[in-house]
């Protein structure tokens, strides 16, 4: 199973796909190119590697749960239209949202609760509903929740488990659920659930969303504020903003799919909990993304999904690493071979281990470069259109000026006819500036751009976690680097000389085994971060005048041996003169 973005503790039994109503999927269009904004690189033939087996399904599942507000320019008709892929208008501001060539819709649904009006069914009029009632510029207008749907699921069990998810979760305790199902047939199939935080009531007006409270003491009484008034604060009257929510509506999302895998026969299994919760030592990898995915198919390296093989290479070398040290501590015996085996085997571990620390910093370095580029670049698309929407504005109340002007005033009418040629000029220049800018972030339009904040938060958070990975993996190579040490102080009783050869005969070998699994671990294979690995490494480990300190051994252990000799010459002498 592939990575799941989801979130919720299961209630109520997950219904079949009969129970659950026919399946008519609408015929997405054919999916368009998209390029990632972070630097993407063709992969050297040399440094690819042969095609390997299906890895074992990723049992991890990341539900994102969000709000959709005012204050962050968003309105719930235009999130609904962009979901659905319907033409929608917002009668809060009189925009309208046509997303109806927007491919990749498989299903889109309105779930209503018992009490709900029956024209809530019409999308247009929930959403304006919800954009009317919120009557403040910041006010929060929905909840969104995201999930991926397995792929080992028919489309009629991944829409018989968004409805049961759906209905016992959200629908069941008053919420208006609008879900669309999204599948460009590129590996990413997901749900997209956007739920009303207002609730109804029981004649299916909206009811408020907090009440004022009045603080008492501890006899029960209202507390005056020493204004005139009581002391008070606000209370929600659901308990749908609990924070605690969230992780309740994860671990039922991974319930219901993991029964519905389990109803269709199928052994893959996901789980919402962390890698702490779960009690593991490995580092999470980070959310590679469709795009990242499709440019790995045709060839081309991601960032990001390049880090994520790192990752997960240095998880399995964490295991590895830890139960061969610990072997080769307790196990070895003190004998030449052995322990210079011993010792370049974990020298080997080191240097795969140092490769993967230089490849997480490589990966930090190009992810903040980007991050500063792409922040600088944003800010001047935000500039700019807020120019061309001020010269529209303009444009707009002089056109209008011009035809109420009469046409016997000459002068005012040429006067505007220039000051509007000039406006004509300069919206063209901020356009085209604005496309450039669209460019350079990797977008095609105004539509992608709402996508930007994403893409930063998830980068920011990759940062993070590279970070996180960069500190634990480099105080686990410390404690190799302190097992190193102990393995030495074994051999200390051993002759240094025939050591190092004898770590000479085999060095050779253990360093081709440890690039060989880098190869297999990586389609990237970085020269001179290997160079660096090894250099870190002997530098630590103090073998660089290692030969020097040899051969000065070596040297005295000859003048030795020439001193005994000549030591020995004049007895023989002086006792064939005897003779």
């Amino acid at each position: 199973m592939h990575r799941c973005r989801c979130c919720a503790p299961c209630r109520g039994l997950l219904r079949s796909p009969s129970a659950m109503g026919s399946y008519t999927p609408q015929t997405p269009c054919a999916p368009r190119a998209a390029r990632h904004p972070l630097r993407v690189c063709p992969a050297p033939r040399s440094l690819n590697t042969p095609y390997r087996k299906e890895v074992p399904p990723i049992d991890f599942c990341h539900i994102p749960v969000s709000i959709i507000k005012r204050s962050a320019g968003r309105s719930a008709v235009a999130a609904a239209a962009y979901r659905s892929g319907t033409k929608l208008t917002n009668e809060w501001d009189g925009m309208t949202h046509d997303y109806t060539r927007k491919g990749g819709i498989v299903h889109a649904e309105i779930m209503l609760p018992a009490h709900a009006p029956p024209e809530f069914a019409d999308r247009s009029i929930l959403w304006n509903s919800v954009e009317q009632i919120e009557k403040a510029r910041d006010s929060q207008l929905a909840r969104e929740i995201e999930a991926a749907l397995p792929r080992e699921l028919s489309g009629e069990q991944q829409l018989a488990l968004v409805r049961a998810y759906v209905k016992d979760n959200f629908v069941d305790k008053g919420m208006c659920a609008d879900f669309a199902i999204h599948d460009k047939g590129t590996g990413n199939p997901h749900v997209h659930i956007m739920l009303t935080l207002r609730p109804l009531k029981e004649n299916g007006q909206w009811g408020a969303k907090c009440r004022k409270a009045y603080d008492l003491d501890e006899n029960g009484q209202r507390i005056p504020d020493g204004k005139g008034g009581w002391k008070n604060h606000r209370e929600d009257t659901t308990d749908w903003n609990d924070k605690g929510n969230v992780e309740i509506w994860r671990a039922a999302w991974a319930a219901y799919t993991n029964r519905a895998l389990e109803s269709a026969g199928r052994p893959e299994r996901i789980d919402h909990r962390s890698h702490a919760d779960r009690g593991l030592t490995e580092q999470p990898t980070i959310h590679e993304g469709v795009v990242g995915r499709a440019l790995e198919k045709k060839g081309i390296i991601s960032d990001r999904c390049e880090i994520n093989r790192q990752i997960k290479a240095d998880n399995a070398l964490l295991r590895e690493l830890k139960a061969a040290v610990r072997k080769l501590v307790q196990a070895v015996r003190n004998t030449v071979p052995a322990m210079a085996r011993a010792l370049e085997e974990l020298r080997a571990n080191m240097i795969i281990f140092q490769y993967s620390i230089n490849r997480v910093r490589t990966g930090k370095r190009k992810f903040s470069e980007w991050l500063k580029s792409a922040k600088d670049i944003y800010a001047d698309y935000t500039e700019t259109v807020k120019q061309l929407k001020e010269r529209t504005k303009e444009k707009k109340a002089l056109s209008a000026e011009k035809k109420a002007t009469p046409v016997l005033k000459i002068l005012r009418h040429k006067e505007l006819t220039q000051r509007i040629a000039t406006l004509t000029e300069e919206i063209e220049e901020l356009r085209s500036e604005k496309s450039r800018l669209l460019d350079s972030l990797s977008y095609k339009d105004d539509s992608e751009i709402s996508h930007f904040k994403k893409e930063v938060a998830d980068t920011e958070q990759a940062v993070k976690r590279l970070s996180v990975q960069e500190e634990k993996y480099t105080a686990e190579l410390e404690k190799a680097f302190a097992e190193y040490d102990e393995l030495k102080t074994q051999a200390e009783n051993l002759d240094p000389v025939e050591l190092y050869y004898a770590r000479q005969d085999v060095r050779e070998a253990c360093e081709r085994a440890a690039e060989g699994r880098i190869r297999s671990d990586s389609k990237n294979v970085s020269f001179w971060d290997m160079a660096s690995a090894k250099q870190n490494v002997d530098g630590k480990l103090g073998l660089y005048g290692k030969e020097q300190r040899i051969r000065e051994i070596e040297w005295k252990r000859n003048m030795q041996q020439r001193r005994e000799q000549q030591q020995r010459k004049p007895k023989n002498r002086s006792r064939d003169l005897e003779r």
